[in-house]
């Protein structure tokens, strides 16, 4: 027999079995990813030492996620397959030093900023939780997360290329997988470096009143974690549209930001990285060595996954 689209009920039956078991078999598989674990580990100490990271204005809150390289990798070896080079070494006595340079850098372009740099910093924010302070009010704002641009940059680009179905789902899965180990490797190297972010520095040894553009988040600065994901990102995408797609990214526009014209995929990525910069929240090497691992990923995942485009 065969139901309403002509399909034999033997295949139906196969089929759904098939993909029962393989669903089972991937829920197993996700189980031992080590997510469980990491939620119950020892919080993260905040240290004295100079140069490391200490919580930040307004919110002052902990260490998000000081145990996330513990997370099994899905393409990557290991969690420190792509370690950037130690930061600039932390140094404020001397005015010349690469680290004073870098944190003076940071604030001389936040008091400088055009419309078009706080509209990319604006645009790249994609902070998940701001808190707003005005007084004793506090409230929170949401939007996306960083990873949730880029999925949305991946259905934008495959509407614009015409992109058939398998491509499209090659492209998503593809993409998820570079931003899911690309935040992993990141977020290795910040809790190895430790770095302090620049807003610290600049309140304890230049002007206590200096902010930044946009909220720092609570985590170590180096490297940026903006940087790192769009890289790895751009490169997997590059992938499956060329070098070569322009589009409109209208991603931001529910949160009242206007769309930004992106001319391809890596310029895309270097924009969310000096936005970072932008929103004085990142030195350049944050983003700089950022953006080189995420791309070493990115051409990492290139080579090792086979999904094919169909002809």
């Amino acid at each position: 027999m065969a139901d309403s689209t002509g399909m034999p009920s033997s295949i139906l039956k196969n089929t759904i079995g098939f993909s029962d078991a393989v669903v089972a078999a991937v829920m197993a598989w996700s189980k031992k990813d080590n997510y469980a674990q990491t939620r119950s580990a020892e919080k993260y100490t905040v240290t004295t030492e100079e140069g490391r990271w200490v919580p930040t204005p307004p919110m002052y809150a902990q260490a998000i996620e000081p145990h996330w390289k513990e997370i099994r990798c899905l393409v990557m070896d290991s969690c420190s397959e792509f370690k950037p080079p130690l930061p600039a070494k932390f140094d404020v006595k001397d005015k010349n030093s690469n680290y004073w340079k870098a944190m003076m850098e940071v604030k001389n372009t936040g008091d400088s900023l055009t419309d078009e740099q706080k509209h990319i910093a604006d645009f790249w924010d994609d902070n998940p939780f701001k808190l707003n302070v005005s007084g004793h009010v506090m409230f929170a704002t949401k939007k996306f997360s960083p990873p949730g641009h880029w999925m949305n940059i991946v259905g934008i680009a495959a509407q614009k290329a015409k992109a058939d179905f398998s491509t499209t789902v090659a492209a998503y899965t593809e993409t998820s997988i570079a931003l899911f180990d690309a935040f992993i490797s990141c977020w290795d190297e910040k809790y190895r470096s430790n770095e302090i972010r620049p807003e610290t520095t600049i309140n304890k040894y230049v002007t206590e009143e200096w902010r930044p553009y946009i909220q720092t988040p609570p985590f170590p600065s180096y490297t940026s974690g903006h940087a790192t994901i769009s890289a790895a990102a751009a490169e997997v995408m590059t992938k499956w549209f060329g070098d070569n797609l322009s589009f409109t990214d209208t991603s931001s526009l529910e949160f009242g930001i206007q769309s930004r014209e992106i001319k391809s995929f890596r310029d895309a990525a270097q924009e969310a990285a000096m936005s970072r910069l932008y929103g004085g929240i990142h030195y350049r090497h944050d983003n700089e060595e950022g953006s080189k691992c995420g791309k070493m990923l990115g051409e990492l995942i290139v080579q090792r996954l086979k999904l094919k485009k169909m002809s």
